[in-house]
């Protein structure tokens, strides 16, 4: 499975590794930074700054699997939800005491901390990749940062509750019929005794739901529309496809137990109704397949679907596919903590049980010896690409100026939700496409 996949996101891989900016940015510092001699892993301790919350638990446990195996200290410490980039800045100020494992995902990350990046060309966990395309270079040909997951997302739906209101498992084919499903389970919910889709928290902790990932269907269309323009970073974008967005959000978020106007106060657990199965519909990712098994859903009655949004062919989408999830190591450690990063990196992807656990939290990993993923939804990421179906890269990776960019957005989506005129929508538009090119500007 990870072969199919993995070749499928080849391509897709061409927009992650040019992105303008990323949640793992920062400011950085003017400190030059040397590619320090390997030392002696035993001698020294392991310090990942962790980019996935929902990951959070099962490194904590692969970490002291691997104390306990070796005796070398593994610190994991995770940053909140959408606060990497203000973490990793603060963290990295504390010299010895700073991260030795990072995340760099993007080429602007490159840029701001590619100083700080071991060189990991020729490294033991480097030669355990199964692919060149999660590689981040810098402009001299250094290699800052490698992939350790790639994964897809989408809507996740419960079929087994799509059944139960009266419709097919593979009814949903195209946002008419996604429409159609919505609106008849929201206005049967009492009867049914579930609603369409879970809450839509517009905090922190959620609403890079809709302003990181689903705003992604916008970019997508466009760089479909124009492949040159999307080379490399765009100064600008067009806003083609806002109405496409607007339509699919609106569906998600009046169709569900949550009045719109609440949703800026945030709070809900999006999560708990799926898995209470109070709602049919989920926006999330593959990542989150370990959660839900844990609760006792079972793959079979569960699917993942695009984001169909009315787009002209969308019968023929796929699922959204790509990483920004790559490993640094922190070249102004100790040689003893980049030899002891290295070999817990190499061990992660290398030992059964620790991989089979990363794995489950993280979906796939392109390493030759980690285990095989079983998570069904990247299964139906290969199955939507096997039958012919264009799969839709994460574009989203190239959003300027990243936390201010959406937090502008938060803002205008929150004024939307108590207001849903189509005047507060033009500025929902606005912090979307106008302000595209003012963060582009704000970063050069």
């Amino acid at each position: 499975m990870k072969k199919l996949f993995a070749l499928a996101l080849v391509l897709v891989m061409v927009f992650s590794l040019a992105a303008c900016a990323g949640n793992q940015g920062g400011t950085g510092t003017d400190t030059p930074a040397t590619t320090a001699p390997v030392g002696d892993a035993s001698k020294g301790s392991v310090y990942w700054l962790n980019f996935k919350p929902e990951s959070d638990e099962a490194l904590k446990e692969i970490a002291k699997m691997f104390t306990d195996e070796t005796g070398i200290k593994v610190d994991i410490v995770t940053a909140a939800s959408g606060k990497y980039n203000e973490t990793l800045t603060a963290e990295m100020d504390k010299g010895e005491n700073a991260p030795t494992i990072f995340v760099v995902g993007n080429s602007a990350a490159v840029d701001t901390w590619g100083e700080y990046c071991y060189d990991l060309t020729d490294t033991d966990i480097a030669k355990e990749l199964n692919t060149d395309a999660y590689m981040l270079k810098d402009e001299n040909g250094k290699l800052c940062s490698i992939g350790y997951c790639y994964e897809c997302y989408g809507i996740i739906v419960n079929t087994a509750l799509l059944e139960k209101a009266g419709y097919a498992r593979d009814y949903i084919k195209n946002f008419a019929t996604l429409k159609e499903v919505a609106e008849d389970v929201h206005a049967r919910a009492a009867e049914l005794g579930f609603d369409a889709f879970t809450s839509n928290g517009m905090d922190g902790s959620s609403s890079w739901r809709f302003t990181g990932h689903l705003i992604n269907l916008e970019y997508y269309y466009e760089s479909v529309d124009d492949p040159a323009a999307w080379e490399t970073c765009p100064a600008e974008i067009k806003g083609t496809y806002m109405d496409n967005y607007r339509a699919l959000y609106d569906l998600m978020v009046v169709n569900s137990k949550t009045d719109r106007k609440d949703l800026a106060t945030g709070g809900f657990d999006a999560a708990a109704e799926f898995k209470n199965q109070e709602a049919m519909f989920y926006v999330n990712g593959n990542w989150e397949w370990a959660g839900l098994a844990e609760a006792g859903m079972k793959a079979e009655d569960l699917t993942m679907i695009p984001y169909y949004c009315g787009k002209d062919g969308e019968e023929k989408a796929g699922l959204n596919c790509g990483t920004e999830n790559y490993w640094a190591i922190n070249s102004q450690q100790s040689p003893d903590n980049i030899a002891a990063s290295i070999a817990f990196m190499k061990w992660l992807v290398t030992n059964p049980a620790a991989s089979e656990k990363a794995v489950a939290t993280f979906g796939v990993m392109p390493y030759k010896n980690a285990a095989t993923s079983t998570n069904p939804f990247l299964a139906q990421a290969n199955e939507y690409a096997a039958a012919g179906n264009y799969t839709m890269g994460w574009v989203t990776n190239f959003q300027p100026n990243v936390d201010t960019y959406r937090a502008t957005a938060v803002s205008a989506m929150n004024a939307y939700n108590d207001d849903p005129t189509d005047e507060k929508w033009a500025d929902v538009v606005t912090a979307f496409v106008a302000g595209w090119a003012t963060n582009y500007q704000a970063i050069q």
